[in-house]
Formats: C-alpha cells, structure tokens, sequence
C-alpha cells in the first residue's frame, strides 16, 4: 500500500481543534508492519486511539480485550481475509464503523465489502486527508444510528408504559387498535425503510384470509391486530443485520430470531390481549414442527399463527429486499403453495390463494 504522506502542517492537529470522532479507539488491521505503523501514527495525530494489529485473528482477539468505534482493514491478507474478518467483527460489535482499503479497483469486492456491513472502501494508495474524512464520516454515521436506536427505544418504552395503563380498561383492545399499535408500528418500521407499511400489509391480507376461512368476527379482528405487532421485536434487532444484502451467517440468524422474544416482552404485560400474544408468539412456528421459538406442529400452532406465517412470506416476497426484486402475486403465490404442509398450513394457503386471486381480478377488471 502507498501513502501519500501530505506536509506535517496539513497532517498535525491544529492547536485546539477537536475532531467531532476525537478519542475514539480505531482498530488498525494489515499485515504489513509499516502500513500498519503509518495509518496508527496517524490516526493517533489526529485524535484517534489507534491500536494496529497484524491479522483478522489478532483483530478479533484484540476486540474481545476492549471496546472499539471503529476498524480500518486491509482486505487481502494471509489466513483470514478482511471480507471474512467483516462479518466476524460485526457479530462482536454491530455497531462498529469499518473502512476497507485494497490496491483492487474491484466492484466486485468493494460491493461485497459494503453489502457485508462496511462502511466505506478506499482504493490504494490512499490519501491520508481522504482517510482521515472517511474514518470521521463512517464514526458520525454510526454514533447518528446509536442515537437513532436510543431515541427509538424511548419511543417503545413509552408506548409500552402507555399499554400497561390501558391494561385496567376492558376496551383496550379496540384502544389498541386504533391509538397504540399505530404507535408501535410506526416506531418499528422507522428503522428499516424496505420495511415500511410491511406490518399493516400483513394485518389486512391476514384478517381477509382469516375471514375467507370463516371464523367470526372477533377473531378475524384479532388476527389483524397480531398482524400488526407481529414484527414489534425487531426494534431489538441490528439495522446491519436487517440491511445485510446477502446470506445471513448462523450467528446472525439467530440474533434476528431474537425478535420473537423480544417482541414477546414488549407485549406480555398486556394480559387482556389474549389470543393476540399467541398469534404474535406463533407466527414463526412451521407447519411440520420446523419452525420457532417453541417448534409446535400443525394445529398446535395457534390458527391466528398459521395464517400471519403465511401472509408475512407473502409480503415479503412480494415487496424489495436490499438484495433481490419483489416477485409478482402469482410468483410468490407459486412459492408458497410448494412449501404446504411443511411451512405452512394446506388450508390457510388454499384460503390466501384465494384472497390473492380475488386481489388481482379486482385490480385487472
């Protein structure tokens, strides 16, 4: 790697001057000792706590020592890549802010830096000012998305103190519907934009099944509200992760799993949902036992579950996704008809297929 070292009077900090990211710890990762002695030199004169470190494995060793803001990495290095070194370093912190530099000018690599959680790549020989704005970009990005984290969980704990006086009122339900799941959704779906409108989609096509396999009236409406707070736990859930254009690893899916749980104890006080709290619990559950948190099979999952399961693959499907295009109805449909009887219930899908054929007939007449 070069560096194009600037003049010591351009380098140094100015008397007085703070740089907004001042202190934070930077993580310096090449193989190569004077890179690595130059890039910590530097980020040290501006401000920075910077500990260089020879390999992935020294990285994620010095992670578990101390906390860090931030990582600048090379990418090809002997043992484990700095690709490889990305999605281990973010399952340790997914906050941290990560620079990537290589001597490729490959888009390849660099998009798949990026879909992995980087936040920036620079192409060799870096210049020293360029890097310098990217390590201070990519720390005031992440401490805005702490902060909007912050701010988001304030949001959630009020409407979770705000249901919890509704508990006393019989009517609540009807309340909830109206005022307070508007709330929890709102403050949900503000962290992931490929997720908005997601839950009130869901809600509706879930009732119109629910409805198509004629339960009464209460129940429909039931289903519909569960439809709404179904996804409620993943505001516990890394914006990363829920981001990541690619595979998830092992780790990462089950930290997404989490939002069941989560959701689950953002809810349970409200006793007066009943029902409700079953459907949200279920609807990750698989027809053939597969599924979770509690791996229950066919009609041991609860109906408001097995439809919501089914009427959320649907959504999804057929809406974008960081890293592939919405499918049409029939498409999606296709999909969901060939995993009958094992991720979802035969009847509930003949009953969604039928919603969705009405849907489109409507919309071509």
């Amino acid at each position: 790697m070069t560096l194009k070292l600037m003049s010591n009077e351009s380098v140094a900090k100015k008397p007085g001057a703070v740089d907004a990211a001042a202190l934070a710890n930077i993580l310096v990762v090449d193989d190569e000792a004077a890179i690595r002695t130059a890039l910590s030199r530097f980020l040290k004169m501006r401000g920075f706590h910077a500990v260089p470190v020879a390999s992935g494995a020294a990285a994620l060793e010095a992670m578990q020592q101390m906390h860090f803001e931030g990582m600048v990495s090379d990418v090809r290095m002997p043992g484990m890549t700095g690709l490889e070194l990305i999605t281990l370093a973010l399952a340790k912190e997914p906050d941290l802010a990560i620079l990537m530099f290589s001597a490729v000018n490959d888009a390849v690599t660099a998009s798949t830096a990026l879909a992995r959680g980087a936040a920036n790549y620079l192409v060799k020989p870096v210049e020293l000012a360029d890097l310098h704005r990217a390590v201070v970009e990519a720390l005031a990005k992440r401490a805005r998305t702490i902060e909007h984290r912050r701010a988001e969980q304030a949001s959630l704990t009020e409407v979770a103190r705000r249901l919890e006086e509704m508990e006393h009122d019989r009517n609540s339900l009807e309340l909830l519907t109206v005022d307070v799941a508007h709330s929890v959704v709102s403050a949900m779906e503000t962290k992931n934009f490929f997720m908005k409108g997601h839950s009130e989609r869901v809600a509706v096509l879930a009732a119109s099944v629910a409805c198509k396999l004629g339960v009464d009236d209460a129940t429909a409406e039931a289903v519909r509200v569960a439809g709404l707070l179904h996804d409620v736990g993943t505001a516990g859930v890394s914006e990363i992760v829920l981001a990541k254009a690619g595979e998830l690893s092992a780790e990462e899916m089950n930290h997404v799993r989490e939002h069941v749980r989560i959701g689950m104890q953002i809810l349970s006080p409200l006793r007066y949902l009943g029902r409700v709290l079953d459907y949200v619990c279920d609807h990750h559950e698989h027809f053939d036992g597969r599924g979770y948190p509690r791996g229950v099979a066919g009609e041991a999952i609860s109906l408001g579950g097995r439809i919501i399961a089914a009427c959320d693959a649907f959504d999804a499907l057929t809406s974008p996704r960081p890293y592939r295009n919405a499918v049409s109805a029939p498409a999606a449909m296709t999909q969901i008809e060939t995993h009958a009887g094992t991720l979802f219930d035969p009847a509930v899908v003949v009953a969604l297929g039928a919603v969705i054929a009405q849907r489109e007939d409507t919309r071509t007449a």
